[in-house]
């Protein structure tokens, strides 16, 4: 039986239509809850369903478990002729290294026992044995009946390289190798790591023998073609490696080396095709190798041991990413690559081709695709396994079929089988509206009917977990109404039969309406925002909040307008600038209104304000201290009597753009050597007190003059200074009339840069 995933469609879409803009949202009006594309639906939980790249989501392979190990690591697994599955165990201590063989109704029987941490690759060989590989610091071993029936193949420790690591093992047929009859088990090939090597091990002598070496760091995963070409996957430089097994003296050629450092699988389809798997990204051109991850190792005496090994066999040990996740690849029998997917999340640990579909067995987040061979770049997520990680896959033989998926974190076995589940599941994730709504009517495509092939429920709630006082699920009737009570979140199910298909769901709902909020006013004398507040022109000046940093609410969204808003220093005119949200994302008008500190009435400025601020020439308020207050309304979106409005009232502001009014100037001279001037003069504002003061005789340098009582804060001050008198160069001729003759001035500024000068003769 060919094994089909039947996947019916389920789509949901939130599209917002606002009158005639159909599918673009909007604040105003009824709105919908869409979520269409792959990311969106991956969110939510699947039960016996698959999601397509296309974000299409269908009946998943019927997937059950079949063994539970209580353990955390199963690095391998196995099936025999009998359906037997044997499942490569391990763990961080020595002593972890088990296989177990477990039976079709899930019975499990301990078949070898080692010292090593864990069985990392197991393969069923030509001959009908069970091959075990463990690591590190271990074996190549035939497994039999029990534990004690185990014997070695390989023993690294006995060649001159003496690698850490073994990490596959597959054996030749059909005559393959340099020993062995045709249709006997022929050679048996190893994959080693610290250092790259191949070895073979002759099915007649069974003395080990280098197939050859590479300048990797490892040579992680193997694969026997029919014709006797062996495929070698290595770690360091991402090179396919392919040897010709029956060719005397042959070297082996780089098939393709891959973007990624790491080739963790390699799988084979019937048309001679090879599809690899790659992680981690490698290291730039010309640098230094880097040290591959330690991974810390208790030995059976307490002492400790750290050694490298492969970066996804440590990333799965700790159960962490490999940046940049994964990528398939393609190899054509003419030599051809190309790259069918990357998986920007998944670590690619297994590949395996059934039944004219390939799988890859992921983690972190223990998933199972189902990769597109003939469309680059689709998959179909089929899959999620109660495991962080997918490790390894078997396929079973005999009439049952199906695909044996193992697991780490935790240590299980699953049989995804050759037919759709009968119970096929989807549960969206949780929707916030953000506000309180009422929920309309759903949209379903295609229509529901009689014989659709699946049911969808909604229900709703006001806190964010379902399992708080939610609401039931309630069935979508054929006209899409639903009886679900109003709230701020929603939710959707849809149940799958195998021939059902959904292709979008569509969620009405209409928001209540909240009043808007006026967050912040500043008010900023002296400033003028041009035109185009984005070019202004020199001298400039910033109108910020104080509060632009400060904590919001979780509904509040910081607003663009809260970044420094350029203005121009202009005395006359006075910058207002408010901040201001809508709950709703409704737009909003404002109005600004003034009045006198101890008045009662607010006099309007401006109204239908579209901007978050306003400038105005500040003579239009006599001079005296004001507040503003800004109006903000949703009225934009909503009819007149069913708007909204809010206002803040600004800390107080003085608009002063009077000049102080001098008092008499006198002076006179003081006899002496230099001869100085003795002067008195007074000051006083309406609005703000004396700032400062100024004197120049006969248009020298501005000399700052200080009040009578040194400081300057009352609205009234006076001044009596003694000035010394520069000398007189210069005839008649050139301008020079009468030596004795002097010109004083003074000017005053008020708090508000306001000046007023006046200026005496003295002879």
């Amino acid at each position: 039986m060919r094994l089909r995933f039947l996947l019916p469609t389920v789509v949901v879409c939130v599209l917002a239509l606002c009158g005639a803009w159909a599918g673009v949202a909007c604040a105003q009006g009824t709105k919908l809850w869409t979520a269409s594309r792959y990311d969106e639906m991956e969110r939510g939980t699947t039960d016996g369903v698959a999601i397509r790249s296309d974000g299409r989501i269908e009946a998943g392979p019927a997937t059950s478990l079949l063994y539970e190990t209580g353990g955390n690591y199963v690095w391998s697994v196995a099936a025999d002729a009998a359906g037997n599955a044997y499942v490569g165990m391990g763990g961080t201590a020595a002593g972890g290294a088990v296989v177990m063989r477990v039976a079709p109704d899930g019975k499990a029987t301990k078949v070898f026992a080692g010292k090593e941490l864990g069985v990392q690759a197991l393969r069923l060989g030509v001959d009908g044995a069970m091959y075990a590989a463990t690591s590190p610091d271990g074996k190549v071993y035939r497994l039999g009946a029990a534990p004690g029936d185990a014997t070695v193949v390989f023993d690294p420790a006995l060649t001159a390289e003496k690698p850490k690591y073994l990490w596959d093992v597959v054996q030749a047929g059909n005559g393959a190798g340099t020993g062995g009859p045709p249709g006997k088990g022929g050679d048996i090939y190893v994959a080693a790591g610290a250092p790259a090597v191949v070895y073979r091990v002759p099915a007649g002598t069974g003395k080990p023998e280098v197939a050859f070496k590479t300048a990797d760091q490892h040579i992680r995963c193997l694969l026997m073609g029919p014709d006797g070409t062996l495929w070698a996957g290595s770690d360091g430089s991402g090179v396919i490696y392919r040897f010709n097994t029956r060719a005397v003296g042959a070297k082996p050629f780089a098939a393709y080396a891959a973007l990624k450092r790491e080739i963790t699988a390699l799988a084979m389809d019937g048309a001679g095709n090879v599809y690899a798997a790659g992680v981690g990204d490698k290291q730039a051109a010309g640098s230094a190798t880097p040290g591959l991850p330690p991974l810390p190792v208790t030995g059976a005496v307490g002492v400790t041991v750290t050694f490298s090994q492969a970066g996804s066999a440590s990333a799965a040990s700790t159960n962490t990413l490999i940046p940049e996740g994964s990528e398939i690849y393609r190899i054509a029998p003419d030599g051809s690559p190309e790259r069918l997917v990357a998986l920007k999340d998944d670590v690619v640990y297994a590949l395996a081709f059934h039944r004219g579909s390939l799988l890859a067995a992921t983690g972190n987040r223990g998933r199972v695709y189902r990769v597109d061979t003939a469309v680059a770049g689709q998959f179909t997520d089929v899959t999620h396994l109660e495991a962080s990680q997918g490790m390894a896959f078997a396929e079973l033989q005999g009439t049952s079929g199906g695909v044996l998926v193992a697991t780490s974190n935790s240590g299980k076995l699953y049989r995804l089988e050759d037919k759709a589940a009968s119970h096929a599941t989807y549960t969206s994730e949780v929707f916030d509206a953000h506000v309180f709504s009422q929920w309309g009517r759903v949209e379903v495509t295609p229509e529901i009917a009689a014989g659709a092939g699946f049911d969808l429920f909604v229900r709703s709630g006001n806190v964010q977990s379902p399992l708080m006082g939610w609401s039931e699920w309630s069935p979508v009737k054929k006209s899409g109404e639903i009886a679900v009570p109003g709230g701020r979140f929603a939710q959707w199910k849809a149940e799958l039969r195998s021939e059902g298909s959904v292709q979008q769901v569509s969620l009405n709902y209409l928001e209540k309406n909240l009043a808007p909020a006026v967050d912040e006013v500043v008010v900023q004398p002296d400033a003028r925002v041009a035109g185009n507040p984005q070019q202004p022109q020199n001298p400039t000046m910033q109108v910020t909040f104080p509060s632009a940093q400060g904590t919001q609410s979780m509904s509040f969204t910081q607003d663009a307008n809260a970044q420094p808003l350029i203005a121009l220093k202009d005395k006359g005119a006075v910058t207002v600038r408010w901040a201001a949200h809508d709950d709703n994302g409704d737009d909003l008008v404002f109005s600004v209104w003034y009045r006198g500190v101890g008045e009662r009435n607010w006099r309007l400025l401006k109204d239908n304000i579209a901007d978050k601020y306003l400038s105005f020439d500040a003579s239009m308020l006599p001079d005296g201290n004001y507040e503003v207050k800004v109006v903000a309304s949703d009225s934009p979106d909503h009819p007149e009597a069913e708007a909204l409005t809010a206002e803040r009232v600004s800390d107080e502001f003085v608009v002063d753009t009077t000049p102080p009014v001098p008092g008499a100037l006198t002076a006179a001279f003081v006899p002496g050597t230099p001869a100085r001037i003795h002067a008195t003069f007074a000051a006083k504002d309406a609005t703000s007190p004396i700032a400062h003061a100024e004197y120049s005789v006969d248009a020298e340098p501005w000399q700052y003059l200080e009040p009578v009582g040194r400081v300057s804060d009352s609205l009234e001050e006076k001044y009596d200074f003694t000035a010394t008198v520069p000398a007189v160069t210069g005839d008649a001729a050139a301008g020079v009339v009468s030596p004795a003759e002097h010109v004083l001035a003074v000017r005053v500024y008020d708090r508000y840069e306001n000046v007023v000068a006046v200026k005496t003769v003295v002879r």
